[in-house]
Protein backbone atom coordinates (compact mmCIF):
# COMPACT_ATOMS: atom_id res chain seq x y z
CA UNK A 1 0.00 0.00 0.00
CA UNK A 2 1.67 3.26 -1.11
CA UNK A 3 1.58 6.35 1.11
CA UNK A 4 -0.35 8.45 -1.46
CA UNK A 5 -3.34 6.09 -1.20
CA UNK A 6 -3.22 6.32 2.59
CA UNK A 7 -3.04 10.13 2.48
CA UNK A 8 -6.07 10.24 0.17
CA UNK A 9 -7.96 7.99 2.61
CA UNK A 10 -6.97 10.23 5.54
CA UNK A 11 -8.21 13.34 3.68
CA UNK A 12 -11.54 11.69 2.85
CA UNK A 13 -11.90 10.46 6.45
CA UNK A 14 -11.14 13.91 7.83
CA UNK A 15 -13.84 15.48 5.60
CA UNK A 16 -16.45 12.90 6.65
CA UNK A 17 -15.36 13.23 10.28
CA UNK A 18 -15.66 17.03 10.22
CA UNK A 19 -19.17 17.06 8.74
CA UNK A 20 -20.38 14.33 11.13
CA UNK A 21 -18.81 16.27 14.01
CA UNK A 22 -21.75 18.70 13.68
CA UNK A 23 -24.44 16.17 14.80
CA UNK A 24 -21.93 14.60 17.23
CA UNK A 25 -21.51 17.98 18.91
CA UNK A 26 -25.31 18.33 19.04
CA UNK A 27 -25.57 14.93 20.77
CA UNK A 28 -22.91 15.72 23.37
CA UNK A 29 -24.41 19.16 24.14
CA UNK A 30 -27.83 17.62 24.79
CA UNK A 31 -26.23 14.93 26.94
CA UNK A 32 -24.22 17.49 28.90
CA UNK A 33 -27.04 20.01 29.48
CA UNK A 34 -30.36 18.14 29.13
CA UNK A 35 -28.87 14.87 30.51
CA UNK A 36 -30.08 12.35 27.94
CA UNK A 37 -28.84 10.90 24.61
CA UNK A 38 -30.99 12.36 21.84
CA UNK A 39 -31.77 9.52 19.42
CA UNK A 40 -33.63 11.89 17.09
CA UNK A 41 -30.39 13.60 15.99
CA UNK A 42 -29.91 11.31 12.98
CA UNK A 43 -33.41 11.95 11.70
CA UNK A 44 -33.00 15.70 12.21
CA UNK A 45 -30.05 15.29 9.80
CA UNK A 46 -32.30 13.49 7.33
CA UNK A 47 -34.90 16.25 7.64
CA UNK A 48 -32.22 18.85 6.88
CA UNK A 49 -31.10 16.96 3.77
CA UNK A 50 -34.70 16.63 2.49
CA UNK A 51 -35.37 20.29 3.29
CA UNK A 52 -32.42 21.17 1.03
CA UNK A 53 -33.75 18.91 -1.74
CA UNK A 54 -37.22 20.48 -1.50
CA UNK A 55 -35.74 23.99 -1.46
CA UNK A 56 -33.83 23.28 -4.68
CA UNK A 57 -36.96 21.80 -6.28
CA UNK A 58 -39.23 24.76 -5.55
CA UNK A 59 -36.90 27.76 -5.13
CA UNK A 60 -34.17 28.68 -7.58
CA UNK A 61 -31.36 29.80 -5.31
CA UNK A 62 -27.70 29.15 -4.52
CA UNK A 63 -26.41 26.15 -2.58
CA UNK A 64 -25.35 28.41 0.32
CA UNK A 65 -28.85 29.89 0.69
CA UNK A 66 -30.30 26.39 0.33
CA UNK A 67 -28.13 25.13 3.19
CA UNK A 68 -29.10 28.11 5.36
CA UNK A 69 -32.83 27.61 4.74
CA UNK A 70 -32.60 23.85 5.40
CA UNK A 71 -30.66 24.41 8.64
CA UNK A 72 -33.18 27.01 9.82
CA UNK A 73 -36.06 24.64 9.03
CA UNK A 74 -34.38 21.91 11.08
CA UNK A 75 -33.77 24.40 13.90
CA UNK A 76 -37.50 25.19 13.98
CA UNK A 77 -38.29 21.46 13.98
CA UNK A 78 -35.97 20.87 16.97
CA UNK A 79 -37.53 23.81 18.85
CA UNK A 80 -41.01 22.49 18.10
CA UNK A 81 -40.26 19.05 19.58
CA UNK A 82 -38.52 20.66 22.56
CA UNK A 83 -41.57 22.78 23.32
CA UNK A 84 -44.01 19.94 22.69
CA UNK A 85 -42.18 16.96 24.22
CA UNK A 86 -38.85 17.48 25.96
CA UNK A 87 -39.83 20.52 28.06
CA UNK A 88 -42.65 18.48 29.63
CA UNK A 89 -40.20 15.65 30.42
CA UNK A 90 -37.51 17.89 31.93
CA UNK A 91 -38.19 16.68 35.49
CA UNK A 92 -38.64 13.03 34.55
CA UNK A 93 -36.06 10.26 34.28
CA UNK A 94 -33.53 10.56 31.40
CA UNK A 95 -34.89 7.23 30.17
CA UNK A 96 -38.27 8.88 29.50
CA UNK A 97 -36.59 11.56 27.36
CA UNK A 98 -34.53 8.91 25.54
CA UNK A 99 -37.63 6.87 24.68
CA UNK A 100 -39.42 10.05 23.60
CA UNK A 101 -36.50 10.94 21.31
CA UNK A 102 -36.70 7.48 19.70
CA UNK A 103 -40.41 8.07 19.12
CA UNK A 104 -39.68 11.48 17.56
CA UNK A 105 -37.10 9.83 15.29
CA UNK A 106 -39.73 7.41 13.99
CA UNK A 107 -42.28 10.21 13.54
CA UNK A 108 -39.84 12.35 11.54
CA UNK A 109 -38.65 9.45 9.36
CA UNK A 110 -42.16 8.13 8.72
CA UNK A 111 -43.40 11.62 7.81
CA UNK A 112 -40.53 12.01 5.34
CA UNK A 113 -41.30 8.61 3.79
CA UNK A 114 -45.03 9.45 3.59
CA UNK A 115 -44.51 12.72 1.71
CA UNK A 116 -41.30 11.98 -0.26
CA UNK A 117 -41.44 8.20 -0.67
CA UNK A 118 -38.49 5.81 -0.69
CA UNK A 119 -36.96 7.15 -3.91
CA UNK A 120 -33.41 8.50 -3.54
CA UNK A 121 -32.72 12.19 -4.16
CA UNK A 122 -29.57 14.22 -4.77
CA UNK A 123 -28.66 17.70 -3.59
CA UNK A 124 -27.50 19.51 -6.72
CA UNK A 125 -23.94 20.83 -6.36
CA UNK A 126 -21.61 22.24 -9.05
CA UNK A 127 -19.50 19.60 -10.80
CA UNK A 128 -15.81 20.39 -10.32
CA UNK A 129 -12.58 18.62 -11.20
CA UNK A 130 -10.38 17.37 -8.35
CA UNK A 131 -7.02 19.05 -7.73
CA UNK A 132 -4.12 16.64 -8.15
CA UNK A 133 -0.90 17.14 -6.18
CA UNK A 134 1.40 14.30 -7.31
CA UNK A 135 -1.37 11.75 -6.80
CA UNK A 136 -2.95 13.36 -3.76
CA UNK A 137 -6.44 14.28 -4.92
CA UNK A 138 -8.43 17.05 -3.25
CA UNK A 139 -11.97 17.72 -4.44
CA UNK A 140 -12.89 21.43 -4.09
CA UNK A 141 -16.40 20.42 -2.96
CA UNK A 142 -14.86 18.44 -0.07
CA UNK A 143 -12.77 21.47 0.83
CA UNK A 144 -15.88 23.69 0.97
CA UNK A 145 -17.70 21.06 3.07
CA UNK A 146 -14.79 20.82 5.53
CA UNK A 147 -14.44 24.61 5.71
CA UNK A 148 -18.18 25.08 6.34
CA UNK A 149 -18.16 22.48 9.12
CA UNK A 150 -15.00 23.97 10.66
CA UNK A 151 -16.46 27.51 10.68
CA UNK A 152 -19.71 26.27 12.26
CA UNK A 153 -17.79 24.34 14.94
CA UNK A 154 -15.58 27.37 15.65
CA UNK A 155 -18.71 29.54 16.03
CA UNK A 156 -20.17 27.21 18.68
CA UNK A 157 -16.88 26.94 20.58
CA UNK A 158 -16.67 30.75 20.50
CA UNK A 159 -20.24 30.93 21.83
CA UNK A 160 -19.49 28.44 24.61
CA UNK A 161 -16.22 29.98 25.80
CA UNK A 162 -16.32 33.70 24.97
CA UNK A 163 -19.91 34.83 25.58
CA UNK A 164 -22.07 35.21 28.67
CA UNK A 165 -24.67 32.90 27.12
CA UNK A 166 -22.02 30.20 26.75
CA UNK A 167 -20.97 30.63 30.39
CA UNK A 168 -24.62 30.20 31.40
CA UNK A 169 -24.85 27.03 29.32
CA UNK A 170 -21.73 25.60 30.96
CA UNK A 171 -23.09 26.57 34.40
CA UNK A 172 -26.33 24.69 33.71
CA UNK A 173 -24.32 21.70 32.50
CA UNK A 174 -22.24 21.67 35.71
CA UNK A 175 -25.09 22.15 38.20
CA UNK A 176 -28.59 23.10 36.97
CA UNK A 177 -30.03 23.68 40.46
CA UNK A 178 -27.21 26.03 41.47
CA UNK A 179 -27.39 27.81 38.11
CA UNK A 180 -31.15 28.33 38.52
CA UNK A 181 -30.67 29.61 42.08
CA UNK A 182 -28.07 32.06 40.72
CA UNK A 183 -30.69 33.66 38.46
CA UNK A 184 -29.78 31.92 35.20
CA UNK A 185 -32.80 31.36 32.95
CA UNK A 186 -32.89 27.62 32.28
CA UNK A 187 -35.57 28.15 29.62
CA UNK A 188 -33.35 30.53 27.65
CA UNK A 189 -30.43 28.11 27.87
CA UNK A 190 -32.63 25.26 26.63
CA UNK A 191 -33.96 27.31 23.73
CA UNK A 192 -30.38 28.11 22.71
CA UNK A 193 -29.37 24.47 23.11
CA UNK A 194 -32.18 23.13 20.91
CA UNK A 195 -31.61 25.84 18.32
CA UNK A 196 -27.98 24.71 18.04
CA UNK A 197 -29.06 21.06 17.90
CA UNK A 198 -31.45 21.75 15.01
CA UNK A 199 -29.12 24.05 13.08
CA UNK A 200 -26.12 21.72 13.38
CA UNK A 201 -28.04 18.54 12.65
CA UNK A 202 -29.67 20.17 9.62
CA UNK A 203 -26.36 21.55 8.32
CA UNK A 204 -24.74 18.14 8.85
CA UNK A 205 -27.54 16.54 6.84
CA UNK A 206 -27.11 19.00 3.97
CA UNK A 207 -23.33 18.51 3.84
CA UNK A 208 -23.74 14.74 3.95
CA UNK A 209 -26.45 14.93 1.27
CA UNK A 210 -23.98 16.71 -1.05
CA UNK A 211 -21.59 13.73 -0.73
CA UNK A 212 -24.16 10.92 -0.62
CA UNK A 213 -27.63 9.96 -1.82
CA UNK A 214 -30.50 11.41 0.24
CA UNK A 215 -32.73 8.61 1.60
CA UNK A 216 -35.11 8.33 4.59
CA UNK A 217 -32.52 6.24 6.52
CA UNK A 218 -29.66 8.68 5.80
CA UNK A 219 -29.19 9.87 9.39
CA UNK A 220 -30.61 6.88 11.27
CA UNK A 221 -27.91 4.56 9.87
CA UNK A 222 -25.22 6.91 11.20
CA UNK A 223 -26.66 7.25 14.70
CA UNK A 224 -24.59 4.40 16.17
CA UNK A 225 -21.43 5.86 14.64
CA UNK A 226 -22.23 9.29 16.09
CA UNK A 227 -22.94 7.89 19.56
CA UNK A 228 -19.73 5.82 19.43
CA UNK A 229 -17.63 8.87 18.57
CA UNK A 230 -19.25 10.87 21.39
CA UNK A 231 -18.39 8.08 23.88
CA UNK A 232 -14.88 7.87 22.44
CA UNK A 233 -14.35 11.62 22.93
CA UNK A 234 -15.91 11.63 26.42
CA UNK A 235 -19.61 12.08 27.18
CA UNK A 236 -20.53 15.76 27.50
CA UNK A 237 -17.20 17.02 26.11
CA UNK A 238 -17.67 19.22 22.99
CA UNK A 239 -14.02 19.06 21.93
CA UNK A 240 -14.08 15.31 22.64
CA UNK A 241 -17.05 14.82 20.31
CA UNK A 242 -15.23 16.57 17.46
CA UNK A 243 -11.93 14.73 18.00
CA UNK A 244 -13.73 11.40 18.48
CA UNK A 245 -15.61 11.82 15.22
CA UNK A 246 -12.44 12.80 13.36
CA UNK A 247 -10.58 9.74 14.70
CA UNK A 248 -13.52 7.50 13.82
CA UNK A 249 -13.82 8.91 10.28
CA UNK A 250 -10.12 8.59 9.51
CA UNK A 251 -9.90 5.09 11.06
CA UNK A 252 -12.85 3.97 8.98
CA UNK A 253 -11.45 5.22 5.65
CA UNK A 254 -7.92 3.89 6.28
CA UNK A 255 -9.34 0.54 7.42
CA UNK A 256 -11.25 0.18 4.14
CA UNK A 257 -7.89 0.01 2.32
CA UNK A 258 -6.91 -3.14 4.22
CA UNK A 259 -10.15 -5.00 5.00
CA UNK A 260 -12.54 -3.67 2.32
CA UNK A 261 -15.49 -1.29 2.67
CA UNK A 262 -17.77 -4.03 4.05
CA UNK A 263 -15.63 -4.41 7.20
CA UNK A 264 -14.25 -0.89 7.64
CA UNK A 265 -16.69 -0.04 10.44
CA UNK A 266 -15.56 -3.15 12.35
CA UNK A 267 -11.94 -2.02 12.38
CA UNK A 268 -13.00 1.52 13.30
CA UNK A 269 -14.90 0.19 16.32
CA UNK A 270 -11.83 -1.93 17.20
CA UNK A 271 -9.81 1.32 17.36
CA UNK A 272 -12.47 2.77 19.68
CA UNK A 273 -12.29 -0.28 21.95
CA UNK A 274 -8.50 0.02 22.16
CA UNK A 275 -8.75 3.70 23.15
CA UNK A 276 -11.47 3.02 25.73
CA UNK A 277 -9.42 0.22 27.28
CA UNK A 278 -6.67 2.79 27.97
CA UNK A 279 -9.04 5.69 28.85
CA UNK A 280 -12.46 4.32 29.90
CA UNK A 281 -13.79 7.86 30.36
CA UNK A 282 -12.97 8.73 26.73
CA UNK A 283 -10.23 10.93 25.31
CA UNK A 284 -11.47 14.16 26.91
CA UNK A 285 -13.86 12.77 29.54
CA UNK A 286 -13.47 13.29 33.27
CA UNK A 287 -13.54 10.59 35.94
CA UNK A 288 -16.57 11.23 38.16
CA UNK A 289 -16.75 9.73 41.64
CA UNK A 290 -19.98 7.85 42.40
CA UNK A 291 -21.16 7.46 46.01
Amino acid sequence: MDWVTIVNAVINGAVVGLLLALPALAVTLVFGIARFPNAATGDYMTFGAYAAVMTQMFVSTSLVVTALLASLATGLLALFFYGWVFRSLANRSPVASLIASIGIAFVVRSSITFFAGQSPYNIQAPLVRAWNFSGIRVLPTDLYIAATAAVALAAVFGLLHFTSLGRRMRAVADNPELASASGISIRRVMLTLWSIVGLFSGLGGVLLGIKAVVMPELGWELLLTIFASVILGGLGSPIGAVCGMLLFGISQEVASLYVGTAYKIVLAFFVILCVLLVRPQGMFGKIIAVR
